[in-house]
């Protein structure tokens, strides 16, 4: 049985009345030596956010690290799952613990060092002007990624070329898991639906979010490979990136998204 536990209030003392609640969701699998460094410069960009760890039984005990971070921080919420059980599934987790406690802005980040807190603002300002979807993209200004093997940016960005070829998606960065949600973006997605779960459930997010009537907006960011842990990145999750965005085409022609 998925053990959750939270820490802290619903609502921290010091945050700006009548600004929106906002939730960072960051899914965890051995990722013990960033996120004590991380998560208290994702809470110092904006007294508006609180942050949920959800670690899938790290066995580096990265979920020891995520509680103590709860018991130290109000703002800081924990969920502990039974095993590895994908991505995707950990962010419509985390969306439905959101929603379920009213929060009005919901993003997602990599654990990793990957994605840098000072763009959170960025994110947040882009819903706070209209943005139904807010997405930190790596390609909306040229190319801005740092130590990523050459052979790794041509997949990320001909992937994303393919992705927008087959589904219409106006985006630059389209696998990009570093954006916000406005809340009426995730209620407007029937998460049954939701079938990817590694390296194509950031597309389908996406892909539903427009197909929804949502407004995406794309911020630049500039992403910078870990230099700590190993990428999750397989030949199963691509060729699950392949296939599904044919099916996600095919889907909305017929209307059975």
């Amino acid at each position: 049985m998925t053990e959750e536990r939270e820490a802290g209030n619903e609502r921290s003392e010091g945050r700006p009345a009548g600004q929106g609640r906002a939730l960072v969701v960051m899914p965890t699998y051995n990722e013990a030596g960033t996120l004590a460094g991380l998560v208290p410069r994702v809470l110092e960009q904006d007294p508006r956010i609180d942050v949920l760890v959800i670690d899938d039984a790290s066995p580096d005990g990265t979920g020891a690290v995520a509680d103590d971070l709860a018991a130290r921080h109000q703002r800081v919420h924990v969920m502990h799952r039974e095993g590895k059980l994908g991505l995707g599934t950990a962010y419509l987790r985390g969306f439905r613990y959101g929603l379920e406690r009213g929060y009005d802005f919901l993003l997602e980040m990599d654990s990793d060092l990957s994605h840098d807190p000072q763009y959170v603002p960025d994110l947040l300002g882009a819903v706070d002007e209209g943005a139904d979807l807010a997405i930190g993209s790596r390609y909306v200004r040229g190319v801005n990624v740092i130590n990523w093997p050459m052979s790794r940016l041509l997949l990320s960005y001909n992937a994303n070329k393919y992705a927008r070829w087959v589904t219409g998606l106006p985006l630059t960065d389209a696998t990009s898991g570093f954006k916000c949600f406005r809340r009426r973006a995730l209620e407007a997605i029937d998460f049954d639906r939701v079938g990817s779960t590694g390296y194509a459930f950031q597309i389908e997010m996406d892909f539903r979010a427009w197909k929804a009537g949502m407004k995406l907006v794309e911020v630049p960011i500039v992403f910078t490979d870990r230099d700590r842990g190993e990428s999750k990145m397989s030949g199963a999750i691509v060729r699950e990136a392949i296939w599904r965005v044919w099916a996600l085409r095919l889907k909305a022609i017929f209307g059975r998204l």
